[in-house]
C-alpha cells in the first residue's frame, strides 16, 4: 500500500497564537492533533506584529495585512487590505478544504466566498453567541451579522457549533439546520489537572493564608466579561466571609480601572490581580484555588477557562449565560443569572463553606470521559472526511 494520501487543510482564523485567546487556542489545539491524521493544516490569519510567515510548534502560519481596528477597545476586527486578496486566492486554491472560524469576520467571507468559487468544501466553526456589549457597537454587529454573517452561514457546507446556545444563534441567523453539528469544545487534560502539593507553595508565594476559601477568575478584564460583577459581589461576599480571597488573573484595557475600584470598595486584602500569567503557569493558578467563577455577561460559545477549571477539579460558579450551562453539572457547581452581584456572592458563600476536596476526583473523572480534544478531534475529523 501507498502512504496515505494528505488532505491539504486551510484553517482561516482571525487571530492565532501568538496572540492569546479562546479561539486560537481551539484552533492550536486541533490543528496539532489533525497533523497526527490524514492531514495537512496551515492557518490563514491577519498580519499582527508578525512576520508575513511563520511556524508555531509544527503549525505553518501565512498572514495577510489588514487594517486593525477595535483591538484596543476590546473589540478585535480586521479588516483585509485590497493587497491580501491574492494571498486569499492563491491560498484557498491551493487547499483541498477550507475551514474558517467565526462567522462575523471578513476573512471568514472572502474565504468562504472564494472555496465556493473554486468548489472547495467549506467548513464554519461558530464560537460565541451575540455579545451584547450594550452600546453602539451592538448595532453594528447586527448589521454586520446581516451583511457579512448571514453569507458565511448560506455558504458553508458544515456549520459547528460549540453549544446548542451557539447552534439556536446560528440557526436565527437563518443557518439551515441540515448543515449544523454540535462539537464541544475540549480541553487540555495533561496539562490541566489537580497538581499534589502546588496549593501550599503557590498561596506562600502569593500571600495567601492556607485556611482562606480562594475564588478563581480568568478573564480578559473587559466590561463583558463581567468583571464589575465579580467585584461588587466580592465585596458581599467578604463581609459575610473575611476568609474569602479573589484571585484574577489577565489582563484587558480595564485593568487600571478595576485596580482602581477594588482600592474604592476597601476590598484590597482580598482581591488580587495577577496581570498577565504565562500558559506554562496557568495551571499552577488554577491549582492554587478552591472555586472557580465565571460573571460572564453575554456572548459565552462554551468558555474554555470553565472546562479547565473543572478539570483541575475546581466546581464552577457561573452565570447561565451561552453554552456552560451544556458542561455544567449541578453537583459541582451552580449557574447563576448574569449581572447579579448578590446571587454570585450567594453561590460562592455556599460553597467555599462546603468541604470541595471530595468533589475533585469526581469531577476529574467526569472530564476525563467527557471533554478530551482527541475526541473533539475525532469527530471533527469525520466530518471533514464526509466532505472530501
Amino acid at each position: 500500500m501507498g502512504a496515505m494520501v494528505q488532505t491539504k487543510l486551510c484553517v482561516v482564523t482571525h487571530t492565532f497564537l501568538p496572540h492569546v485567546g479562546g479561539i486560537e487556542r481551539v484552533v492550536y489545539e486541533q490543528c496539532k492533533r489533525l497533523m497526527q491524521k490524514q492531514f495537512e493544516p496551515m492557518v490563514l490569519t491577519h498580519r499582527n506584529y508578525t512576520e508575513r510567515n511563520y511556524v508555531f510548534d509544527g503549525i505553518k502560519v501565512q498572514c495577510y495585512d489588514s487594517m486593525n481596528i477595535g483591538f484596543r477597545l476590546g473589540i478585535p476586527y480586521a479588516i483585509p487590505h485590497v493587497s491580501s486578496l491574492k494571498t486569499f486566492l492563491e491560498t484557498v486554491k491551493s487547499n483541498d478544504l477550507i475551514h474558517v472560524h467565526g462567522h462575523p469576520y471578513l476573512s471568514s467571507f472572502l474565504a468562504a466566498k472564494i472555496a465556493k468559487r473554486y468548489s472547495k468544501p467549506l467548513v464554519l466553526t461558530q464560537h460565541n453567541t451575540f455579545i451584547e456589549y450594550n452600546n453602539i457597537w451592538d448595532t453594528a454587529e447586527k448589521l454586520n451579522d446581516l451583511a457579512i454573517g448571514k453569507q458565511v452561514l448560506k455558504e458553508a457546507d458544515k456549520i459547528i457549533v460549540v453549544s446548542d446556545a451557539t447552534r439556536n444563534y446560528v440557526l436565527s441567523l437563518g443557518a439551515d439546520p441540515e448543515k449544523i453539528e454540535v462539537l464541544h469544545n475540549g480541553v487540555d487534560l495533561n496539562r490541566f489537572k489537580p497538581l499534589t502539593g502546588v496549593k501550599d507553595e503557590m498561596r506562600k508565594k502569593l500571600g495567601i493564608s492556607k485556611d482562606a476559601s480562594v475564588v478563581l477568575t480568568v478573564r480578559r478584564l473587559v466590561y463583558k466579561n463581567g468583571i464589575d460583577t465579580l467585584l461588587e459581589s466580592a465585596e458581599i461576599a467578604v463581609k459575610k466571609d473575611p476568609t474569602i480571597v479573589f484571585v484574577v488573573v489577565g489582563k484587558g484595557p480595564d485593568f487600571e480601572e478595576v485596580k482602581e475600584k477594588i482600592v474604592q470598595l476597601g476590598i484590597q486584602r482580598n482581591f488580587r490581580l495577577t496581570g498577565f500569567v504565562s500558559d506554562v503557569d496557568l495551571p499552577l493558578y488554577y491549582n492554587v484555588a478552591d472555586l472557580f467563577a465565571l460573571p460572564s455577561k453575554s456572548g459565552e460559545g462554551l468558555p474554555l477557562v470553565a472546562l479547565e477549571a473543572m478539570a483541575c477539579g475546581l466546581p464552577v460558579i457561573a452565570t447561565n449565560v451561552g453554552g456552560i450551562s451544556e458542561v455544567m453539572n449541578e453537583k459541582y457547581g451552580k449557574l447563576v443569572p448574569p449581572n447579579s452581584p448578590d446571587s454570585l456572592a450567594e453561590a460562592i458563600l455556599e460553597f467555599s463553606s462546603k468541604n470541595l476536596s471530595v468533589l475533585e476526583k469526581d469531577l476529574r473523572a467526569m472530564m476525563e470521559q467527557r471533554c478530551s480534544w482527541d475526541k473533539n478531534v475525532e469527530k471533527l475529523s469525520q466530518i471533514y472526511e464526509e466532505l472530501i
